[in-house]
């Protein structure tokens, strides 16, 4: 099994998506226990002390302004577990939870939180044991960390509240602990409030949503490339130096992805019919480069802020190589926020230029001769008619998940986090999105080959024609009379989903952006 070694340094994109789609173990670096160690010596001298230091010896957030004496602080930092774990509605991803735990023992780890190894340690068992706290849909606003979500996995750790065992089944946690021969962490000072305050729930959601839309920019450059060919449109526009001229990044790698699919095609530049000469091809088909590549410039901008966000250590207060604990607003969630919004903004984009290419492959007068709706026999047969209403009602929803919630903020703990930044509720929309995305590509995916393979006497590229094969091979049925469609568009969204596309191109056209 995999291995993931976490250290004072923060860790990486695919370390994220190792441990929570991979299970990898995790191990911490004697490194990170030293700083550990370091840290905690800090916040125990300042225990001591008879002057209040905030999430040490004092109340959090609005309370903060009362000084807990030391025979108290133990039950202190139990409560704020008990009463921030306060999530509601349904049960959040497993993958979501191990990514959220792993980035919270990511900031522990880096030794300015003061938690006790042991503590640290208890993290790592947890997460190599199988054991995945329960966590609610609702509960975090983006500031002062993802609290609730948090709360619940510190709740785990203490014994307590519900968990999903190894096998799927949720129990009380204390079972699966006692079980796992792991002992249930007795918080000390500061310790509670460190397991609650970080970015870690939409960060993680933020990394593997750019995991999942890199696989998907990638093969929506497939499906336009293979609309093009289907509509017998023209390859010209995607010449590398029309593209140089404007030099965005992604907009010229998405034109290289799209020729390099058309390379040898038999149907493109059948554009100047007798009847009907065709100068330009529409919108939808013309500037999907430009569209794709424009998303594909806001994952780079997401990414640089992800990987910012993975290198740093987020809590308050924090414990300072000096020795100095700090209280600060790192906690708040602004940074990853936006470009979670941006990436649904971007996404619902390019999910609504693939409906538009699908739409004209099923009407037969901007189709350039394909039969109406790619069916069988038109009027008997409806073909992919009520597909593309899936598709737009889809699309439709990606509109209004496109709406930002950076831009609002509800003030809460009587005023004092009066500037929030819902984040977490950004990350939870766009996995949405992203999901919507995936069955959008696939119906056009699944109009497109069928639409080439309506093209009698004309050959595809080498490359299509692998994609049709795989496809086909996948589940995804070819042309012909009418059948229950829903089989037909999930294998078409399983197919996509698992990468099937791209992988049966890209030994046609070497490796794909």
């Amino acid at each position: 099994m995999h291995t993931v070694v976490v250290g004072t340094s923060g860790t990486t994109a695919e370390d994220v998506i190792a441990v929570a789609r991979g299970n990898a173990r995790i191990e911490l670096s004697a490194e990170a226990l030293e700083a550990l160690a370091r840290a905690r010596e800090i916040v125990d001298a300042l225990a001591a002390k008879p002057e209040p230091v905030y999430g040490v010896s004092t109340g959090f957030g609005a309370l903060a302004s009362r000084h807990i004496s030391p025979e108290l602080r133990a039950q202190l930092q139990r409560n704020i577990v008990r009463s921030h774990a306060a999530g509601m509605g349904p049960r959040v991803e497993r993958e979501v939870v191990r990514a959220l735990m792993f980035l919270r023992l990511k900031t522990v780890a880096s030794g300015h939180t003061g938690v006790r190894p042991s503590v640290a340690q208890t993290m790592a068992d947890v997460l190599n044991a199988g054991i995945t706290p329960v966590v609610h849909e609702y509960g975090s606003l983006g500031c002062s960390g993802d609290l609730a979500p948090l709360s619940h996995c510190a709740l785990a750790l203490m014994g307590e509240g519900d968990a999903e065992g190894p096998d799927g089944t949720v129990r009380p946690a204390g079972e699966l602990l006692a079980e796992a021969g792991i002992e249930p962490v007795v918080l000390r000072e500061k310790e509670g409030l460190a397991l609650l305050n970080g970015t870690d729930g939409m960060l993680g959601m933020l990394v593997m949503a750019l995991a999942d839309l890199g696989r998907l920019y990638t093969s929506a450059d497939i499906t336009a490339a293979l609309t093009l060919e289907a509509l017998l449109g023209t390859e010209k526009v995607l010449q590398p130096e029309l593209h140089a001229i404007r030099p965005h990044p992604g907009q010229g790698a998405s034109a290289a992805n799209m020729a390099a699919v058309l390379e040898g095609s038999g149907l493109v530049r059948h554009y100047q019919e007798e009847t009907a000469p065709r100068v330009q091809d529409a919108y939808s088909v013309r500037c999907a480069p430009q569209v794709a590549g424009a998303g594909r410039d806001t994952m780079a901008h997401a990414a640089l802020v992800a990987s910012r966000e993975l290198a740093a250590a987020v809590d308050n207060p924090v414990v300072l190589p000096d020795g100095r604990v700090e209280s600060n607003g790192n906690f708040h969630g602004a940074p990853v926020a936006y470009v979670l919004d941006f990436l649904a903004i971007a996404a619902a984009d390019l999910g609504s230029i693939a409906e538009r290419r699908t739409d004209r492959l099923l009407d037969k007068n901007r189709s350039h001769g394909l039969p109406p709706f790619l069916a069988d026999d038109a009027g008997v047969d409806s073909g992919l008619m009520i597909a593309q209403y899936t598709q737009a009602a889809l699309v439709s929803e990606m509109k209004r998940l496109a709406v930002p919630a950076s831009a609002d903020s509800i003030p809460s703990s009587a005023m004092q986090e009066d500037h929030v930044s819902m984040g977490w509720s950004a990350a939870r929309k766009l996995r949405t999105a992203v999901d919507n995305l995936t069955r959008i590509i696939a119906i056009e995916m699944y109009a497109a080959t069928r639409a080439i393979e309506l093209r009698h006497g004309l050959t595809p590229a080498p490359a299509s024609q692998a994609a049709i094969a795989a496809a086909r091979a996948a589940g995804v049925q070819g042309p012909g009379p009418d059948r229950f469609l829903a089989p037909d568009l999930a294998a078409a969204d399983a197919f996509v989903r698992s990468g099937g596309l791209v992988a049966a191109v890209e030994p046609v056209t070497g490796p794909l952006a």
